[in-house]
């Protein structure tokens, strides 16, 4: 049962949850807080049922890959929370990338994808891993389109999925049936429940550590539906980032003024997604709370507030669609 002190707390941060924070120096930010939809969804790729089970053979196939032994699940483990677990992921013949491989869960709302942004939706980033060297390594989209046309199987469901297209077997086609599975990709959470109305789906520790992500200046960043994931920002905002040898964006627009610029990760699912950060560095969610206030806020957070504002972002773990991203028999 609540007492009088927490009843008065959840009243102020009500308040506090519908605020608007100032632009950004890489667009506005949107609300503070807010709940997750069902769905994301897109004008240019509508979701529709075969469109979705295509998408979701084709995120688990392997085949797509040069050798046949990487998916995009390999690296993004729907089982795992969309991680794999590790700094860098290992693709084509054992090679390593150079960037943690992001969650994809809730990813699709995000306002870019990629670390860098260079992806304007999942349509357009699920294109990306099938040609990179590094991870699947397919040579060019008409070796991957081969590929799918020799399978019978997929011809008959990529038809079924695209029936106006008068050939429906396409690269673009493959990134948007991966799209649209993605786009349901959604993981509500206890926090969820309590935006909603539902004052005990938190704890009270839980509450204290939101009120100490709020006071120290998290929420500038880390704020909306998704706890991050609209806008970009400069990784050492305040004290330069220990390495600083990824560019950021300034690898995609070449401007001077985005080196080391990053997007903006969501929070959704923190406690199950180490390790963090674009290089994969922290390993420990505790330490990356420290360092994003060293290194984005300025200041020192102590270890009481460390703990208090990791135990609220254990609220915002959801639950795994287990049946949605259940493996599928493919073709």
């Amino acid at each position: 049962m609540r007492n009088a002190k927490g009843i008065l707390l959840f009243a102020a941060t009500s308040a506090a949850l519908t605020a608007q924070p100032g632009p950004g120096p890489h667009g506005p930010h949107g609300r503070m807080m807010g709940t997750l939809p069902n769905e994301m969804t897109s004008e240019a790729n509508p979701l529709t049922p075969a469109k979705i089970d295509l998408g979701r053979m084709l995120f688990y196939d392997p085949r797509l890959s040069k050798d046949g032994t990487v998916s995009c699940n390999s690296c993004h483990a729907l089982d795992n929370y969309g991680a794999d677990g590790t700094p860098v992921s290992t693709g084509h013949q054992g090679l390593k990338g150079t960037r943690n491989s992001p969650t994809v869960y809730n990813a699709a709302g995000h306002i870019l994808q990629f670390w860098d942004g260079r992806a304007a939706s999942v349509e357009e980033q699920a294109k990306g891993p099938v040609l990179n060297p590094v991870e699947m390594a397919m040579p060019s989209p008409e070796a991957a389109e081969a590929r799918l046309r020799a399978i019978p199987g997929y011809v008959r469901l990529f038809q079924q999925a695209f029936p106006d297209s008068p050939e429906p077997v396409t690269f673009d086609n493959m990134a948007k049936a991966i799209g649209a599975f993605e786009r349901r990709l959604v993981t509500p959470s206890r926090w969820d429940r309590f935006l909603s109305g539902d004052r005990r789906a938190i704890t009270d520790q839980e509450f204290s550590g939101h009120h100490e992500f709020m006071h120290a200046g998290c929420a500038q960043c880390h704020n909306g539906p998704y706890v991050g994931g609209g806008s970009l920002q400069k990784a050492g905002k305040v004290k330069p980032w220990p390495v600083s040898a990824d560019l950021g964006r300034m690898g995609v627009t070449k401007a001077e003024t985005d080196r080391m610029v990053f997007k903006v990760p969501s929070l959704r699912n923190a406690a199950k997604t180490a390790p963090y950060f674009h290089d994969g560095s922290a390993a420990d969610l505790s330490e990356a709370i420290r360092m994003m206030g060293i290194h984005q806020l300025g200041i020192t957070l102590d270890p009481a507030q460390v703990r208090a504002i990791r135990t609220w972002l254990g609220s915002l773990t959801g639950d795994i669609p287990k049946d949605y991203v259940r493996p599928p028999q493919l073709p």
